[in-house]
């Protein structure tokens, strides 16, 4: 098992199965530029090696959530900035559907800043 297999292999139940199917469908939305690498502990997605988002874990709202970088140039109401500069998060609600037209939308905003 490779280390952003185990980073999600250790993670409970229903959130595993979750954030497993938000990492498919992230990744399959553009599997040629779209990489995934494990960065301080996180995996990172990247697009064209550039950073795009990456999943972690708020103790403050104590839910799982994706981090999109240009989240500062990016105007989706359910984006939280939390006192953060370039990044703003999407927390992930377990106990509602994963909005993934939501996450691909903004994943496809942030594209369109990076150079």
């Amino acid at each position: 098992m490779n280390p952003i297999e185990e980073y999600f292999y250790r993670i409970e139940e229903p959130e595993r199965s979750s954030l497993l199917y938000i990492r498919k469908k992230i990744q399959d939305s553009d599997p040629v530029n779209i990489t995934e690498t494990l960065s301080f502990g996180m995996p990172f997605f990247k697009y064209k090696k550039k950073m795009l988002c990456y999943f972690h874990y708020s103790k403050k709202y104590r839910k799982y959530y994706l981090s999109f970088y240009h989240g500062d140039r990016l105007d989706h109401p359910e984006l939280i900035q939390d006192g953060r500069k370039k990044f703003k998060i999407l927390l992930i609600d377990m106990e509602e559907d994963i909005p993934i037209s939501l996450i691909l939308d903004i994943i496809e905003d942030v594209k369109k800043h990076i150079k």
